[in-house]
């Protein structure tokens, strides 16, 4: 036959060499990737000392709960709550409803649990 023309047995040997070689330079230039991408580099001369952040400032209250059912638990009497006529120590009927933004002086619901921080 031909000088470089492989046929039959020897081609089949061929191309598993070919591809066994593909996969060693294959392993080969991974191993080569991941080996340059670290770095082993000692620090040069004496380290500074690492500062600690400072502690934040404990708080100071806690946030405050408003809303009907609180009010009317703090309150004493609950059913004041509803009369017209009761003491302003029970509030109002505005403090404790939520107002559509969009529309003035539309009422959306009451505000059962409000926490204002």
């Amino acid at each position: 036959m031909w000088a470089g023309v492989v046929t039959g047995k020897n081609l089949h040997v061929s191309l598993e060499r070919k591809n066994m070689k593909t996969l060693i330079i294959s392993i080969l230039a991974a191993l080569v990737a991941s080996a340059s991408a670290q770095s082993f580099r000692a620090p040069l001369g004496p380290q500074q000392p690492v500062r600690a952040m400072p502690t934040p400032p404990p708080l100071l209250q806690r946030p405050e709960v408003q809303g009907v059912v609180p009010q009317a638990l703090r309150g004493g009497n609950p059913l004041q709550m509803l009369n017209p006529w009761a003491p302003g120590r029970y509030g109002t009927w505005v403090e404790h409803t939520a107002f559509d933004p969009d529309i003035p002086g539309k009422w959306k619901g009451i505000k059962l649990f409000e926490i204002v921080f």
